[in-house]
């Protein structure tokens, strides 16, 4: 697939974790697209089978990443849990669990932003290619790596501003 194959669908899974952040969960989205092989000419004519954002906040779960759900989404859609002949997008590397399931589920490529240099699945834990595990996907790093970090910094600066400005309004 070509670069601008890729940001296409990355731009879906950055309007996931729009959604994540405004319903104040950490700004991370996915979306799992049916693989089309070539780079089809009608980007619309791709079918996608799951997206979703983050919402451990809102479900009170701690497995409710975007790729979990979006994961569950498109093993739904195809009636199986082996997700072969599909492409993950995710804005933010996936941590040790949903690189786990992404394992388990077969996918045989996935597309991230934003590297995660403290529990990035890949990165510091190597799941996603491990020579032991029964599947090993093709992992492409650093799509829209820029705008996927930009989100995120936004989305915790400002949390960090909320904190300062409820600790100022407590000591009053």
């Amino acid at each position: 697939m070509n670069y601008a194959f890729h940001e296409h669908f990355m731009r879906m899974a950055l309007r996931e974790a729009d959604k994540a952040a405004a319903a104040g969960e950490v700004p991370t989205g996915c979306v799992i697209i049916a693989d089309p092989g070539e780079a089809p000419a009608c980007l619309a004519a791709v079918r996608v089978l799951g997206r979703a954002h983050n919402q451990t906040e809102m479900l009170k779960d701690p497995t409710a990443h975007a790729e979990m759900l979006a994961i569950t989404q498109a093993a739904a859609a195809l009636g199986d849990f082996r997700l072969t002949g599909t492409i993950l997008y995710v804005t933010k590397e996936p941590c040790a669990m949903c690189a786990g399931a992404i394992v388990l589920a077969r996918i045989p490529t996935v597309v991230y932003g934003v590297p995660d240099p403290q529990r990035g699945g890949h990165s510091i834990f190597g799941i996603l290619d491990h020579a032991a595990l029964i599947h090993r996907a093709t992992v492409v790093p650093g799509i829209l790596a820029d705008t996927c970090l930009e989100r995120l910094q936004s989305f915790f600066r400002q949390r960090r501003e909320t904190a300062r400005e409820q600790a100022s309004e407590d000591a009053l």
